[in-house]
């Protein structure tokens, strides 16, 4: 669990991939940043492993929390079979987090992590003490159903293209911002981690279109987050529609919500200078 070795200060591009063996299942992490306190535990997107965060929001975050990425079950370099349900994929979060030892944990969700924050929350509330949710909604998500057409769309000029057409807007600024993010993600440049595979993309994209045909109601679930929520989005987010940022708003008691103009999914990324300070302002309340 330890971030630092001798006199080393990791960061987000120098910290080395540990394994930890959770019921029979090889989960890899990487702990850096501030020693003591609480951790932040981030929750990565459909597809994405811990190479796909920005160093700008891990190192930003870094400075004052201690951070942990981690592949979730089947993720990358992660071993066992990725679950197609958020609710199990929250149970596998659990179980990874208390192997660490911990009794108290911050969450970061992205996306489908944040679905799963909401899972982890709803149903552990003496393990979760704030939670951010970025990009994200609630169970019954408007337009998540349409998953598979909009990540289409997002390959329409490439590969390479993709996260700037999903996680970002068409204005130039946006796009700027988006090329400056695929930059970042390139800064660690060894023991990164393997694509995810067909197999647990599709797990993931079953997980999240059930989620989405799923009623809720009443918000029985975001009525049951009773732990302080920050919730961030873009104006236009083609994954998970705005929109759903401002239910959740309505219905987790304690929460605030911050939209950004001119920015999409990757709200966090785009504007992530602001999105550390926020979250720090919400973690030190």
């Amino acid at each position: 669990m330890n971030s630092n070795a001798g006199s080393t200060v990791f960061t987000h591009e120098t910290v080395p991939t540990q394994y930890i063996d959770v019921k029979g299942t090889k989960f890899a992490y990487r702990s850096f940043g501030k020693q003591g306190g609480i951790p932040i535990i981030f929750l990565q997107h459909f597809t994405g492993t811990m190479d796909n965060w920005d160093p700008a929001v891990t190192n930003g975050l870094a400075k004052n929390h201690h951070v942990i990425l981690f592949n979730n079950k089947g993720v990358s370099t992660s071993s066992g079979k990725t679950p197609d349900s958020v609710s199990e994929m929250a149970k596998d979060a659990v179980d990874f987090i208390k192997a660490l030892g911990y009794s108290k944990v911050d969450l970061l969700g992205f996306s489908l992590g944040g679905f799963i924050a909401q899972d982890i929350a709803a149903n552990n509330p003496t393990l979760v003490r704030k939670i951010v949710l970025a990009g994200t909604g609630p169970i019954g998500s408007e337009g998540i159903t349409k998953l598979e057409s909009v990540i289409t769309e997002g390959y329409k000029d490439g590969p390479e293209n993709v996260l700037i057409n999903l996680f970002f807007t068409k204005s130039e600024e946006s796009i700027n911002a988006g090329k400056a993010f695929m930059k970042r993600l390139q800064l660690r440049t060894s023991d990164r981690d393997i694509p995810s595979s067909n197999e647990t993309i599709g797990a993931q994209a079953k997980a999240i279109i059930t989620l989405g045909y799923q009623k809720d109601d009443g918000h029985q679930q975001l009525l049951a987050i009773k732990q302080p929520v920050l919730i961030v989005n873009g104006t236009s987010d083609l994954i998970v529609p705005s929109i759903n940022s401002y239910v959740l708003s309505q219905h987790i008691t304690d929460s605030q919500l911050i939209i950004w103009s001119n920015s999409g999914h990757g709200g966090l990324f785009q504007y992530h200078e602001d999105f550390v300070s926020e979250v720090e302002v919400f973690l030190a309340k």
